[in-house]
């Protein structure tokens, strides 16, 4: 593997206090999923489904593919750019899940391939922290909205 290959990959991973049944619900349903996300989708994840994501506040959408899902165990999908994002649940301690998202297939050159590896650890990262405070305190951040709010449509 060359040392492109090895940097093109982001990876994040966190452990979540809770039964893995539940964390990788959180992934699949859009309900849950839009408090810690995303804020619209078109619908759940299903094998073989095209979603779309909305990040209304931005003004942004992303259509994906699903490409694999094993109950409680693996979401795989696809957006247009073909990029993927990969996410394994697995059971820890007793009612604890440890979540790995595994962001590949970023392309351009190599400072545009950094930058973006750089993005996509820091998003997926907020991502986590998201639903940890969700699941496990009942908490809604707002961290991926507050990210950027300077770059909020104007309504």
């Amino acid at each position: 593997m060359t040392t492109l290959n090895l940097i093109s990959i982001a990876k994040v991973e966190m452990l979540i206090r809770k039964p893995v049944e539940e964390v990788f619900e959180a992934f699949i349903d859009p309900a849950i999923t839009t408090k810690f996300w995303f804020t619209k989708s078109s619908g759940r994840l299903e094998m073989g489904k095209r979603v779309q994501w909305d990040w209304e506040m931005y003004g942004v959408s992303a259509d994906l593919d699903v490409k694999e899902i094993e109950e409680n165990k693996r979401i795989l999908i696809e957006f247009d750019d073909n990029t993927t994002v990969e996410w394994m649940f697995t059971p820890w301690a007793e009612n604890e899940t440890f979540v790995s998202i595994i962001n590949a297939g970023f392309k351009g050159d190599r400072d545009d391939i950094v930058r973006q590896v750089i993005d996509s650890t820091g998003g997926f990262t907020i991502v986590l922290c998201g639903l940890k405070a969700l699941l496990e305190h009942d908490i809604v951040l707002n961290l991926v909205s507050d990210r950027f709010p300077d770059a909020h449509v104007k309504r």
